[in-house]
């Protein structure tokens, strides 16, 4: 194995690239994007649409193994390409990543406990499932939505005309809101012959529907610990998965686990593995879909990551000068609010 296609040229493209040129393997990064930040790190890269057949074929051509950095890729894109190499997530995957309701439905038919839900397509249908399941929930873009865009929160009836109206007439999907105590979450790894490797679950902590912070480990008891694990080796059996997987999960009073949403790719909530294990999630990913050995996924150290959004880069002199403090810096332009433009890991010494 010598070189890694990665479709999409994003900080996890280039966290990937990155982690690939450790094992001594070549990435060629395939996105629209010209100057993109994973492009900047790579042997290669091919700026065309996930569309244009003869630049994927190309593209196919020159690697041994093809990948995704999110979720997004068109599953056609993904489809085409695996007629030429292997490519791992598979389309089918993809498919059931990028739609909400495609996504509850495998989850719950996978015997895995989610928050309630039903499929929006008119206002009519708004209406009836609140009658439904209760008078306050969260509707969404069943596709696309991500950091808390294509949403929007229902408290009760008068809100139901804002809410769908929000959703410019896009297929939506209704969740009910679930008590939960914290949101945690599982970075899973599978290798084509069925091995399964977890890294210990994280705590999520959000703002404005960002993700703050990851703080390891989540507050969890053993128990809640052995069944988040189960259900991330669970979600990965059933896709057949190869490569790192991550699992957001509300942790509910009762004790028990509901599934918020999977991602197929390497997660912002497993950025902490970088520093805090000796084989990161960006690395347990290339191995797995370049057919090597998973690594050890234990954690040598707690930490904490923190992800920089919008001006907190202003704040880079002072990171920077911290003892202790891992910056990294995703190669982007504008600070633009909302917009993740780094993270910083601090492990906990005691």
């Amino acid at each position: 194995m010598t070189t890694i296609g990665i479709l999409g040229g994003g900080q996890l493209g280039r966290m990937l690239a990155m982690a690939a040129a450790r094992l001594g393997i070549d990435a060629h990064i395939y996105c629209p994007d010209e100057n993109s930040p994973a492009a900047r790190v790579a042997a290669r890269a091919t700026v065309a649409g996930y569309d244009d057949r003869e630049a994927l074929t190309a593209f196919a051509d020159s690697v041994d193994a093809i990948t995704t950095e999110f979720e997004n890729v068109p599953a056609e894109t993904a489809r085409f390409l695996a007629t030429r190499r292997p490519v791992h997530p598979s389309a089918d995957a993809l498919e059931i990543a990028q739609d909400r309701v495609l996504e509850k439905t495998f989850l719950n038919e996978t015997g895995i406990g989610t928050a309630p839900w039903r499929s929006v397509d008119s206002i009519d249908d708004l209406t009836a499932s609140l009658d439904e399941i209760g008078p306050r929930g969260v509707l969404k873009t069943r596709r696309l939505g991500y950091d808390g865009k294509g949403q929007a929160r229902l408290n009760g009836p008068d809100d139901i005309a804002a809410a769908f109206a929000d959703m410019a007439d896009a297929p939506a999907i209704l969740e009910g809101l679930a008590a939960f105590e914290r949101e945690i979450s599982v970075i899973a790894a599978r290798a084509e012959d069925g091995t399964v490797r977890c890294y210990d679950p994280g705590e999520n902590r959000h703002s404005d529907g960002i993700l703050r912070e990851t703080v390891v480990p989540a507050d969890i008891d053993g128990a809640t610990y052995d069944e988040a694990l189960a259900i991330a080796e669970r979600i990965v059996g059933a896709l057949e998965y190869v490569g790192v997987i991550g699992v957001e999960m509300f942790a509910m009073q009762d004790g028990t686990l509901l599934v918020n949403e999977i991602a197929p790719r390497v997660h912002n909530t497993g950025h902490w593995t970088i520093e805090g294990c000796a084989i990161s999630q960006f690395e347990q990913h290339v191995r797995a879909v370049c057919g090597l050995p998973l690594g050890d996924p234990a954690r040598h150290s707690d930490a904490v990551m923190e992800n920089l959004i919008g001006n907190d880069i202003d704040a880079l002199p002072t990171l920077l000068a911290e003892a202790g403090a891992a910056v990294h810096l995703y190669g982007k332009g504008d600070a633009r609010p909302g917009r993740k433009m780094g993270h910083v890991t601090r492990l906990v010494v005691e």
